[in-house]
């Protein structure tokens, strides 16, 4: 029997930076309450992206259900907005067939629409967007980039300077209605209806999270992503040359890609592979801080510790949304 609307329990959310150790605790938690999966990682949900997006086993994934892993092809649509809408009615279904949901990941707007919904921004300006993409031709993306730091740090804080589509984006916001994307989020963002979320927050110290990326890259390396990104490579050139499709152009593949086109030589693109998620890792941050509520804790260092906080967490999972959320600690966690 499924949950009524009284009935429904909170969604718990998992989030946290990079290599923090979300998805192992989000198993864990899953296999203590019956609970379905839902990946909030922009690239788990692409088919052909496996090593470089820290996918989960094919062993994990019969073990519990996980949606939107293995989904999509690359150059399939797919934005954080369908990934909010389609979040919710997956949800529904989810509680109605009488389980409980963990969303697990930490692409930040997939993490803000689900959570908080989308300000109603304005639709695209093609007259300020082309003389937007005119200057980044001419100027470059870095002269860009220090225009919205200094009209909305907030949201700089949270872009790579060498994505030019928010970056493009944000500018058009701000062009079109006098507003930064910060002040129109503040201003019209509306929480999802008829669904509470709990969230548990992994942090951990920084020179510990660096040491763990640094790790973790090498272990990808070791597990062959330097031939997925080959693969990836040769198959996709169209879009690589188009810059269509974000994916493609995410840290620990782009770096590989500029060793296949002759730029750099392996080892300088593994070491720009760790440094560009380790400044992933601190734009992530940010935006939890900034955008987000978030129930901060330490991150489980060892198995011990992992199956330890999936114990209270499982155990302080209310049965009823409006029962709250007992948090695990009060610890102050430097971030």
């Amino acid at each position: 029997m499924g949950f009524t609307k009284t009935e429904q329990p909170a969604v718990m959310v998992i989030l946290g930076p990079t290599a923090s150790g979300k998805s192992a605790l989000a198993l864990a938690v899953a296999k203590r309450t019956g609970a379905e999966i839902i990946s909030a990682d922009s690239r788990q949900v692409y088919r052909e992206l496996d090593i470089g997006a820290a996918k989960p086993s094919l062993e994990i994934l019969g073990e519990v259900k996980h949606h939107f892993v293995n989904e999509k092809n690359i150059g399939d649509p797919f934005t954080a907005g369908d990934f909010a809408a389609e979040a919710v009615e997956r949800i529904g279904d989810i509680h109605r067939r009488g389980k409980r949901v963990v969303v697990a990941g930490g692409s930040t707007l997939y993490l803000e629409g689900l959570i908080e919904g989308f300000a109603d921004l304005p639709p695209a300006n093609p007259e300020i967007r082309a003389q937007l993409l005119e200057e980044l031709e001419r100027d470059g993306k870095e002269r860009l980039y220090a225009r919205l730091l200094e009209r909305d740090p907030a949201q700089a804080a949270t872009l790579d300077c060498t994505k030019s589509q928010r970056l493009v984006r944000s500018l058009e916001i701000i062009a079109i209605t006098g507003l930064s994307v910060t002040e129109l989020q503040a201003r019209g963002k509306l929480r999802q209806k008829g669904l509470s979320f709990i969230t548990a927050g992994l942090a951990m110290p920084r020179p510990l999270l660096y040491e763990r990326i640094n790790r973790r890259t090498d272990e990808m390396v070791d597990a062959g992503l330097c031939g997925e990104a080959e693969k990836l490579y040769h198959n996709y050139r169209p879009l690589l040359a188009e810059r269509k499709t974000s994916a493609l152009q995410s840290v620990g593949y782009q770096e590989l890609f500029q060793y296949f086109d002759g730029e750099i030589d392996l080892g300088t693109a593994i070491t720009l592979v760790k440094q560009h998620t380790r400044n992933y890792a601190k734009r992530q941050l940010t935006f939890f801080s900034n955008r987000l509520t978030v129930n901060w804790e330490h991150a489980p260092l060892n198995s011990s510790e992992l199956e330890a906080m999936a114990d209270q967490l499982a155990h302080c999972w209310p049965e009823k949304a409006e029962e709250g959320f007992t948090r695990i600690s009060s610890r102050s966690i430097k971030r």
